[in-house]
């Protein structure tokens, strides 16, 4: 009786599987490339538009808090990177979710001018949204954060699974 693809199958299956974060490292150029750009684009887009970064099209009423910088960065970082996790093979199973763009808008309500934003003005008012918008940015940029890696993380984990061996 032959052997066949047998040993090969069980080597494969016996091979220890790389934990969602190791994969980061097994990312072909392309993948980084798109993280890369991903990256700058949206922290490009965001630091406009919040006029964290300087431009003649937005201003800024209230100056922007030391953590909303870093807010800002790892946004970009972990924006990019799941953005990065789009690009891969056209015949894989497509798997969607809705944290990455959750977390997305947090963040972004997070580092934004808390009286330049017309839902915070208009439900609390100037001094509403000063008193009770500008205090809760913080937690808006956590949760924002986190639903952004944990987006990142079920995108890595989906890549990890296992495949199903071929039966001849």
């Amino acid at each position: 009786m032959d052997a066949g693809p047998q040993p090969a199958i069980a080597a494969k299956l016996a091979a220890p599987v790389a934990g969602p974060w190791q994969r980061l490292g097994d990312w072909p150029r392309r993948r980084w490339v798109a993280a890369g750009l991903g990256a700058v684009s949206i922290a490009v887009l965001i630091g406009v538009s919040t006029a964290m970064i300087p431009s003649p099209i937005f201003g800024r009423e209230v100056a922007t808090t030391w953590w909303a910088w870093p807010v800002l960065a790892i946004t970009a970082a972990l924006g990019g990177l799941l953005g990065a996790t789009y690009v891969r093979d056209p015949e894989a199973p497509r798997r969607e979710g809705r944290f990455g763009l959750a977390g997305g808008v947090l963040s972004y309500f997070a580092v934004g001018c808390p009286v330049c934003n017309k839902l915070a003005l208009l439900a609390l008012g100037y001094t509403g949204a000063l008193q009770w918008f500008a205090p809760v940015q913080p937690f808006l940029g956590v949760a924002g954060l986190v639903l952004l890696a944990y987006a990142l993380w079920r995108r890595l984990v989906g890549e990890t699974a296992c495949a199903i061996p071929e039966q001849a």
